[in-house]
């Protein structure tokens, strides 16, 4: 209750956000303000709120898909990292150098090039500029930075917090009107549930009300079968005893449904999504885990791992899985056209 009091108290000041968005928006509409199509084959992922839609999975799957016949270039803001300008991403950057994302994607896929900038524009033409030009440049969060323009637009968005159930900041989450959707391709309804029947992903698609050339795909998280530490790996389900989960995400909840439903028991340590641990965190940890292992996932990872002493510190990876199973060949599809277009 008191919850939703502040956010109605907010709501005047979300019109005046709304406001100064949509002016934006217009600028670049009508062309007054330039938006520039980025000369390379590209594709950016993002989203109309301020986080927690599963943009990292998706550009993890767009990786996987394209790196074995193309050189991939990924450019990152690095979200809380603590440089400031463009940063080139290598083997020896560290977390804190580029940001808990951008690490942990260059880290399962160091035969990409990366980039960190706050200024897209800047670090797509470094890219250009560069002795090995990447075939194609993935944008993460991408959506708000409309100075430059990807050729294939992703939006995402979740199933339990859908952007049209959503209301602007403060007194919500959307960083800018849901008429954004607009300049989006494709359309992914991220961390549904296992089960979504035709009905319900229906009832869904009328209230996305997705234009005729956009496409809407929904998708879920599929969780590893091992859990994986800086040394080794062991099976999930010889987990017998209870275990500390810690948590920095935007939304822990599927993570926590997911080993509930699949009988494990826990405690669970929840921290503010892209937390930078200290050592008062560090020893709230170690009080609470006793002699049980420690579970996270793979963004906290990068972030724990560097300065945690022992080796009972493990994440579960995940990817993203669609709910059709025939969808993935069609989705995969319109991003490989990218590189023909």
């Amino acid at each position: 209750m008191a919850m939703k009091t502040l956010r109605n108290l907010l709501l005047p000041f979300s019109f005046l956000y709304g406001g100064v968005i949509l002016l934006r928006n217009f600028l670049f509409d009508t062309g007054i303000l330039k938006s520039n199509l980025i000369s390379i084959p590209s594709i950016g992922v993002g989203n109309l709120s301020s986080g927690g839609t599963g943009k990292t999975v998706v550009i993890d799957y767009l990786i996987n898909l394209l790196k074995n016949e193309y050189h991939i270039g990924v450019l990152s803001r690095g979200y809380k990292r603590k440089t400031i300008g463009l940063v080139h991403v290598s083997n020896a950057s560290k977390v804190y150098e580029i940001g808990d994302e951008p690490f942990q994607l260059f880290k399962k896929h160091p035969e990409i090039s990366m980039i960190v900038a706050e200024k897209r524009s800047l670090g797509v033409q470094n890219f250009i500029d560069s002795d090995l030009v990447p075939d194609i440049i993935l944008l993460d969060d991408i959506m708000q930075h409309r100075y430059i323009k990807s050729k294939i637009m992703i939006l995402t968005t979740t199933y339990n917090l859908p952007y049209f159930s959503d209301t602007l900041l403060p007194s919500g989450n959307l960083r800018e009107p849901i008429s954004g959707k607009k300049r989006a391709n494709i359309i992914l309804i991220n961390k549904c549930p296992n089960s979504l029947s035709i009905e319900k992903q229906n009832i869904f698609l009328d209230r996305i009300n997705a234009s005729r050339n956009q496409s809407v795909f929904f998708t879920r998280i599929n969780y590893g079968i091992n859990i994986i530490s800086e040394k080794n790996s062991m099976s999930l389900s010889l987990i017998k005893e209870s275990f500390l989960l810690v948590t920095g995400v935007a939304n822990p909840e599927p993570l926590k449904t997911f080993l509930a439903n699949s009988g494990f028991s826990f405690l669970h340590l929840s921290f503010p999504d892209h937390h930078i641990f200290s050592k008062r965190d560090l020893n709230k940890i170690k009080i609470q885990k006793k002699k049980k292992i420690i579970l996270t996932t793979e963004k906290d990872f990068t972030r724990l791992n560097p300065i945690w002493e022992g080796e009972d510190l493990y994440y579960l990876p995940i990817e993203m899985e669609f709910i059709n199973p025939s969808d993935q060949a069609i989705f995969d599809k319109l991003i490989k056209k990218v590189m023909i277009s």
